[in-house]
């Protein structure tokens, strides 16, 4: 199967779906990992999950009944793409938790979260 050079590590080329750097994604042909990770996060349910396991690892019925009215079908998909990409992975019990990169995302969300309030004043502000 040929690989994907990213850096330091490879990755390896499939036929998943899942936004990776170095894959092509909407918006970019070669996979810029910052298009990546944005398609990736704007995933119906993702942030939601990533939400849902910040403080601690959950089992696959209780992160279903923590998000209302998504489809046990759907919740299976998105965990797959985020075990795919890094971020989600079973721990030693087979619960459902963050990755040490999955937990770096919390302060980026947050710094962007600031950036979105600022924008939001800038914009009622004139």
């Amino acid at each position: 199967m040929p690989t994907i050079t990213t850096g330091p590590k490879p990755l390896r080329s499939s036929a998943s779906s899942t936004p990776l750097p170095g894959r092509a994604v909407k918006g970019s042909k070669s996979g810029r990992p910052i298009i990546a990770a944005l398609n990736l996060l704007s995933r119906r349910w993702v942030l939601r999950i990533i939400w849902e396991l910040r403080e601690e690892p959950r089992g696959f019925r209780e992160m279903q009944a923590r998000c209302d009215r998504m489809s046990p079908d759907t919740l299976s998909t998105r965990l797959s793409e985020l075990q795919e990409a890094r971020i989600v992975e079973h721990d030693v019990e087979g619960y459902l938790t963050l990755t040490d990169l999955g937990r770096r995302l919390g302060p980026a969300l947050r710094e962007l979260d600031s950036w979105s309030r600022a924008w939001e004043r800038a914009l009622r502000n004139g």
